[in-house]
């Protein structure tokens, strides 16, 4: 993963469509027990296209530059 980018999923929102798994290029994510889990981190290429197909924004990228959080987002 690239290492100013953080994979991040909010479980409570997930509702296991698995939209992100199709889109992953990297076939990093794993539907389990109705929810979207990261099953290998260090292949994870922290291309985006998850966060962007996500319809419910239950996984994004945390940014971080020197240390410090950057919230994309806004």
């Amino acid at each position: 993963m690239n290492k100013n980018k953080k994979l991040v999923i909010n479980s409570d929102w997930c509702k296991g469509c698995g939209i992100c798994v199709e889109f992953c290029p990297a076939k990093v994510l794993e539907i389990k027990n109705d929810k979207v889990l990261l099953i290998n981190p260090l292949k994870c290429t922290a291309c985006g296209l998850c966060e962007l197909r996500c319809p419910d924004y239950a996984i994004y990228l945390e940014v971080m530059d020197d240390g410090v959080k950057i919230d994309a987002r806004k």
